[in-house]
């Protein structure tokens, strides 16, 4: 597909995110929450595996959007209305990012490997969920672990263990030589407890 295609689907990506309420602080500016995700994320691919095609990028670019139109807030507040909001959502955004996709002139085939990364089929078989899933576990640990640790004062350490191992097994061995070889900024005040988990 030509540069064109994708630079249409990325501008139509980042104009849905740009239309989040929800506002987040980074670098001393207001951004959309989802808006601010999606360009993490595809800074974190860049820096990870820059050789990705247009296809995976989009995926990557597009995993959140228009997130907020799907709250939590929708679901039976337990771990059931937990899990079906999760699995909604998977679906919610694999449809959108098919949908620019198409806008922009994506053939069937791309549309459809964009579609079962975002939706999160076959994680460890599907080189391309793999990919996703990689990027997203990274940016988890760079920019949002310390804000998720602030809101679970509550957490034992082995509570803690527990989160970043799951986070862990979710990534490839190529994610955790990225991290480990001191590519991914640690929270500083979790870098310790995250070794632990990690190195164990």
């Amino acid at each position: 597909m030509t540069q064109a295609a994708y630079e249409q689907a990325v501008n139509l990506i980042d104009s849905a995110n740009s239309e989040d309420p929800n506002i987040e602080q980074a670098e001393g500016k207001d951004w959309p929450k989802e808006l601010l995700y999606s360009l993490r994320m595809s800074n974190m691919l860049e820096r990870y595996r820059s050789d990705a095609d247009h296809v995976v990028k989009l995926a990557i670019r597009g995993q959140h959007i228009q997130r907020w139109q799907s709250p939590r807030s929708a679901y039976p507040m337990d771990r059931q209305g937990y899990h079906k909001w999760r699995s909604d959502l998977y679906t919610f955004h694999a449809d959108k990012v098919a949908e620019v996709m198409q806008q922009a002139g994506f053939d069937e085939a791309d549309v459809a490997r964009a579609k079962k990364a975002v939706a999160k089929v076959a994680i460890k078989s599907n080189p391309d969920t793999q990919l996703l899933e990689d990027v997203v576990g990274l940016v988890f640990i760079e920019h949002y672990m310390l804000a998720f640790a602030a809101k679970h004062p509550d957490y034992t350490e082995q509570k803690w263990i527990d989160i970043i191992r799951k986070t862990w097994m979710k990534m490839s061995d190529d994610a955790h030589a990225f991290v480990l070889a001191g590519k991914v900024a640690l929270p500083e005040s979790l870098t310790p407890i995250i070794l632990k988990a990690v190195q164990a």
